[in-house]
């Protein structure tokens, strides 16, 4: 697993960390919202309208009605983008990254909004009767480039696993385990088996069920995160004013965090606001092709809203919950994942600035000059480390009051063989006090307020119904791209092994799952950006084709 972290991560600082994908990403959605007149303002009402039924044409074709439509994408956008998702931007980023997450959803709101209208416009109907649409449909019928529709059809396929799957239920597990004691690979089997039963009836059954989840999970989420932020409405302004602030300097260490450079904070933010509402990455798009309409134009509009629920919404609930809690600064006790763990050469203390700045160029920025992992042997007594010449980091934070424990739960005593910074006896666990991340640091956030400890259940709760209904949307993804590759027999044998790997993500690190999110992400947005700056003369033919017709 530690070779497979290392080497996604290396992925990742070429695609989604490198210095140049915030900047694509922002520059697609500046370019549209200016090119078509910023339709995430103008259109935002009549959005609103056709969702309620006001302009509804129930006997156009199609498989969905557009808040059936709206439902399955939220329900593949609103997952642990929102509740895990936030809490790792601002455990890497600090509060600026919230603040660079709105500026991503508020341009991905114009951003979905083309790449929607461009996949319901050249959407196909299946040999089954069913609708098939995504940017691989445009980037072959309009553009004549299938080699480019194989390259996201490829990546979607994989981003189902990526993003979709394996994210949703590590995180499940791990609350549930959390909260229930239930363990992992059990959790993983029983909602394997159900996402199995909903996925095998399609769309039809597939857009039913989350259009009733959906409503229901948010409702249960918002006024679990009210209750937290009423609580803590006296830290609601210097949350802001941190945000803001901080936005273009980046955060300043504080308590347990070392800090975070603009740069950092910006990319952690983009890079998070893409996978908590996908705007660019044309996943949505798939959804949105299904619905009744004879107007892609009116369907583009109905996708504005999703960016603004799932982050300007649900997102900034999270964040406030989190940074008016403080938590996102303090250390808790958790037991630390190999992926996450090193053991640095040298004593360090986060409450030294040099030494503070020497680790965050050690974590973060990748420099061995001054800081370097440990090799030899420890000395370790009932579970306690003697030797004072080293300092064990978790979670990008100095870890303290750390136990070594056999993997039976006895305390281990004798000598600790190191090699490179990670401990070479796998048998051995490390348990301390670190700063958390993920569902993790959302949870521990929901305690700080009027349900004290039972606000943790809410988290579990949202993680459960949210996550789930991901997995159940994002299988949809995978078998129209498996459809438009390998034709329809080829989604069943899909089905089979997304339900498997949804299982073995429940056991599997949640580092390595993060980072496989991570890197697919990018693999399918990249060409989805490429067609629809190719097309932004047929989305701008199309809004006015639209308006001259409502004229």
């Amino acid at each position: 697993m530690t070779v497979l972290n290392d080497f996604l991560l290396l992925l990742d600082s070429f695609l989604g960390s490198a210095i140049w994908f915030p900047y694509l990403l922002l520059g697609v959605g500046l370019f549209f919202t200016l090119y078509l007149g910023f339709p995430q303002l103008r259109y935002f009402k009549r959005a609103w309208q056709i969702l309620l039924g006001k302009h509804d044409h129930s006997r156009c074709e199609g498989d969905t009605s557009h808040f059936q439509a709206l439902s399955t994408a939220l329900s593949g956008t609103v997952g642990t983008g929102n509740i895990g998702g936030v809490a790792f931007a601002i455990f890497l980023g600090g509060p600026a990254a919230l603040f660079w997450m709105w500026v991503t959803a508020f341009l991905g709101m114009t951003t979905k909004f083309v790449e929607v209208t461009l996949s319901h416009k050249y959407r196909v109907k299946t040999e089954d009767g069913t609708m098939a649409g995504g940017p691989m449909y445009f980037m072959e019928r309009k553009l004549n480039a299938k080699w480019l529709a194989i390259i996201f059809a490829l990546a979607t396929v994989l981003s189902s696993f990526g993003a979709g799957n394996m994210p949703q239920i590590n995180n499940i597990a791990s609350g549930m385990q959390s909260s229930f004691g239930i363990e992992p690979w059990l959790s993983g089997a029983v909602l394997s088996i159900l996402l199995g039963l909903v996925i095998i009836g399609g769309i039809s059954r597939i857009a039913a069920v989350t259009s009733k989840i959906v409503p229901f999970m948010a409702a249960i989420y918002i006024f679990g995160a009210l209750t937290v932020i009423g609580f803590n409405i006296d830290n609601i302004g210097p949350a802001f004013v941190s945000i803001f602030s901080d936005a273009f300097t980046g955060s300043a260490a504080a308590g347990g965090f070392l800090g975070a450079s603009f740069a950092y904070a910006f990319s952690r933010g983009v890079n998070r606001g893409l996978f908590s509402n996908e705007a660019g990455q044309g996943s949505a798009a798939i959804a949105h092709a299904s619905a009744k309409a004879d107007e892609p134009v009116s369907e583009g509009m109905v996708s504005i809203l999703e960016p603004f629920i799932d982050t300007i919404i649900l997102c900034t609930l999270t964040g406030l919950v989190i940074l008016s809690s403080g938590v996102w600064t303090e250390k808790f006790e958790n037991t630390f994942p190999r992926s996450e763990m090193v053991i640095l050469q040298g004593q360090f203390s986060d409450q030294n600035e040099q030494d503070r700045q020497q680790l965050y160029q050690y974590l973060v920025e990748g420099k061995q000059d001054v800081v370097q992992p440990f090799t030899g042997e420890l000395i370790v007594k009932e579970g306690r480390l003697v030797d004072n010449r080293v300092t064990i980091i978790n979670a990008r934070s100095v870890a303290e009051s750390v136990k070594f424990e056999h993997e039976g739960k006895h305390s281990f005593s004798g000598l600790l063989q190191v090699q490179n910074g990670k401990i070479v006896d796998k048998s051995i666990k490390v348990i301390g006090k670190s700063l958390i991340h993920s569902t993790q640091l959302t949870a521990k956030a929901f305690t700080r307020g009027f349900m004290g400890q039972y606000g943790e259940y809410v988290v579990t709760i949202g993680i459960l119904l949210f996550a789930f209904s991901t997995a159940i949307s994002w299988s949809y993804y995978g078998d129209r791209a498996m459809t438009y590759l390998f034709g329809a027999r080829s989604v069943m044998p899909y089905r089979v092994i997304y339900v498997a790997g949804f299982m073995w993500a429940a056991v599997a690190d949640t580092s390595v799952i993060w980072n496989i999110a991570a890197v697919a992400i990018v693999l399918m947005t990249l060409p989805n950006l490429v067609g629809i700056v190719l097309l932004h003369k047929d989305m701008k033919q199309s809004v006015k084709q639209y308006w001259q017709q409502k004229k």
